[in-house]
């Protein structure tokens, strides 16, 4: 069977090697020309973890990322509400990962190129006659045909947009985000995840690299904001203006004052060495990913608002889902069925339960309860509830503790 897969992203990549483990014929057509380790931090949740070790990746994973030893929530004043261990340390059968999404997507591209067949600067813009890929290259438009093509070309999928061609621009709610990393002291352990804040105002933080010479760690941090209350038809900022520059006029008035007895956050956003600007957006989840003999994966089949970390770890587990269908099923019709039939529903769940604040409620409702912190959390929301509505997060998001 010959694979064309759209897009050189995490999860094309991935599946492009877990594809070819199980002995197909794989090219993978990413539309950048020169790919170059850009962005910033990403988690990596056990389950996708388990996945790149599946494919001899663990030992070069480690030697680049950060171990999460946990996840903190805490309120705008740095108080911690819950502690939540990962990876191992919570009794997953893989670590946890912390680590800066271009050196990841990179090593999977060096991967994938002294595995299988990668070309640069070509961009999949549709499809014909159901497994005729068109294509644009620097030297003019081009066909290839395969028996099964792969949309992993991200939000704005040329691939999705032939099963919904009037779906429009994403959804936005609202809420502006900024990423930036810092070259900065540990914090806590070192190896700790913090979400600090609430829904209208969020601090996360986490490093994602050991630390150097000079003691310092690069720290890899996020700040939202809302900027409008969500209301039916809010549109979000022209595409041309993601992931503009920064700038701390649009930070500081919020998160000036954010002084941590374990961090401090102003310093952090004024010490980046690069600090970008998206606004926070999904799409609503489709009703079916395959048409004819082609699929969806990742980005392209379901954006979702990032909380949870699971934006890299589902479109890791798309692929493996993927390749474990196509092994188990002879016919390309049944094995897509397979593979849409064991991953929408899960991400579609995610999805929703991410537009309603997914995690981020616990720290709306102890904001709400105790917006000038707290002595004891107890007298303020009692942290069996915290840790059983997590708990339920998780499970419902695919987290599987080893037994």
């Amino acid at each position: 069977m010959k694979v064309l897969i759209a897009g050189g992203g995490i999860g094309g990549l991935t599946a492009a090697l877990a594809l070819h483990a199980r002995g197909l014929d794989v090219t993978v057509l990413e539309a950048v020309r020169e790919p170059r380790p850009l962005g910033v931090g990403i988690n990596l949740l056990p389950h996708a973890v388990g996945v790149l070790e599946s494919l001899s990746l663990l030992p070069a994973l480690r030697g680049m990322a950060v171990e999460t030893s946990a996840l903190v929530f805490a309120n705008r004043h740095g108080q911690a509400i819950h502690r939540d261990a990962r990876g191992v340390y919570g009794g997953y059968s893989h670590p946890q990962f912390s680590v800066h999404r271009g050196e990841l997507q990179m090593l999977l591209w060096r991967e994938a190129v002294a595995r299988l067949t990668v070309l640069s600067g070509q961009r999949v813009v549709g499809v014909r006659d159901g497994n005729v890929a068109l294509i644009e290259t620097p030297d003019g438009p081009r066909e290839q045909v395969a028996d099964l093509i792969v949309g992993a070309d991200g939000m704005h999928s040329a691939l999705r947009r032939r099963l919904v061609p009037d779906e429009g621009a994403p959804c936005w709610r609202g809420v502006m985000m900024w990423r930036g990393t810092t070259w900065a002291p540990p914090f806590l352990d070192g190896r700790t995840m913090v979400q600090a804040g609430h829904s209208r105002a969020k601090f996360v933080v986490y490093p994602i690299s050991a630390p150097r010479a000079d003691g310092l760690q690069l720290i890899n941090w996020i700040a939202d904001r809302r900027l409008h209350e969500p209301v039916p038809g809010l549109t979000a900022p022209d595409r041309a203006d993601w992931s503009r520059p920064g700038r701390l006029d649009d930070l500081l008035p919020t998160f000036g004052s954010w002084h941590f007895d374990w961090l401090d956050v102003p310093g952090l956003i004024t010490r980046a060495e690069q600090m970008l600007e998206w606004p926070m957006v999904d799409r609503d989840p489709l009703p079916r990913w395959r048409l004819g003999p082609t699929t969806l994966l990742g980005d392209a089949a379901h954006p979702m608002v990032p909380i949870g970390s699971n934006g890299a770890t589902q479109a890791i587990m798309d692929a493996q889902a993927l390749a474990d269908a196509l092994a188990r099923h002879v016919d390309l019709d049944a094995a897509l069925a397979a593979y849409e039939g064991e991953r929408r529903p899960l991400c579609s769940r995610i999805v929703e339960m991410n537009r309603r604040e997914g995690l981020d409620a616990i720290l709306d409702r102890v904001e709400a309860l105790a917006p000038d912190g707290f002595e004891r959390l107890a007298d303020v929301i009692s942290p069996l509830e915290v840790a059983a509505e997590i708990n339920a997060y998780k499970a419902a998001a695919g987290h599987q503790v080893q037994r």
